[in-house]
């Protein structure tokens, strides 16, 4: 632990809420990010992240230092999204299925996402940050532990002992998860994705790009992407790896395209009935 963190440990325990905001803010924003991967939501997210805070600021005196403060919060938000996320249903394969569907069969949905994408400086269509959303939809498939593991480990670099610590699990049953995580994304993304798979059932990128993009625009945004240029070259598990690294790449809180993404989002939880459907009685 540096001189810095110590000093405002310190202060913090003795009640000082400006020096823990001074330390809390050193990874606020990825915290949030990390929340909003998990419970895509951003109101949520920015919810769980303010519960975090005072929920940590409360128990700052038993820190102890077994691990990072970083950790230790990552610890505490965690327990928070997970009591939130086991009171909601899994994600299901097809979810981008039955968003369009829903979309489709409601059109104050298509409208409300044509008017995002019409009005907002924010409402841009980007095909790598579709597919950032994407990783967060497929994710969502997933046990909550192996979400949880996949995204601290292959998104933010935590450790597998950080991660034995967040998730109180043994070495082996960290790894166990991180593997079968992985493996359960990569055969998912090698199943549906059309963008980098012939044989995918999902088109929802190639749509969308066509939708909202010109059309001298759309085989453009396509080949930006190495994802695009490397799929006769790479085997799943290396296009899977690809995917990580751009999703590594986006904060999806402050992207170009985050309020046409955000709605497109919504459009998939109100088919996994997170959310009641506009209009609908």
């Amino acid at each position: 632990m540096d001189h810095f963190t110590k000093v405002q440990l310190d202060r913090a325990a003795r009640g000082d809420i400006n020096a823990f905001q001074e330390l809390f803010k050193t990874f606020q924003e990825e915290l949030k990010i990390y929340l909003f991967r998990l419970l895509a939501s951003r109101a949520d997210a920015e919810d769980l992240t303010h519960d975090t805070f005072i929920r940590a600021f409360d128990k700052v005196a038993s820190f102890r230092g077994e691990a990072s403060f970083k950790t230790w919060v990552f610890r505490i938000a965690t327990n928070l999204a997970y009591k939130a996320l086991s009171k909601r249903r899994r994600w299901v394969e097809d979810v981008k299925g039955q968003a369009k569907d829903l979309v489709l069969g409601h059109p104050s949905l298509r409208g409300a996402i044509e008017g995002v994408h019409r009005t907002s400086e924010f409402g841009r269509f980007e095909m790598r940050e579709h597919i950032d959303t994407c990783f967060t939809c497929m994710a969502k498939n997933l046990p909550i532990e192996n979400q949880v593991a996949l995204i601290l480990k292959d998104v933010y670099d935590f450790s597998v002992k950080e991660i034995q610590l967040i998730l109180d699990r043994s070495e082996g049953q960290v790894k166990y998860l991180l593997q079968t995580a992985r493996k359960t994304l990569t055969d998912l993304f090698a199943r549906r994705c059309a963008l980098v798979n012939k044989n995918g059932v999902c088109h929802q990128c190639s749509e969308l790009n066509g939708w909202f993009n010109p059309k001298q625009r759309q085989q453009e945004a396509k080949m930006k992407l190495q994802l695009v240029r490397r799929v006769e070259d790479l085997d799943a598990r290396a296009l899977f790896r690809l995917r990580l690294d751009l999703v590594k790449s986006i904060n999806p809180l402050r992207s170009e395209g985050y309020e046409l993404q955000e709605i497109l989002l919504n459009c998939n939880r109100m088919a996994m009935g997170e959310l009641k459907i506009p209009g609908a009685s």
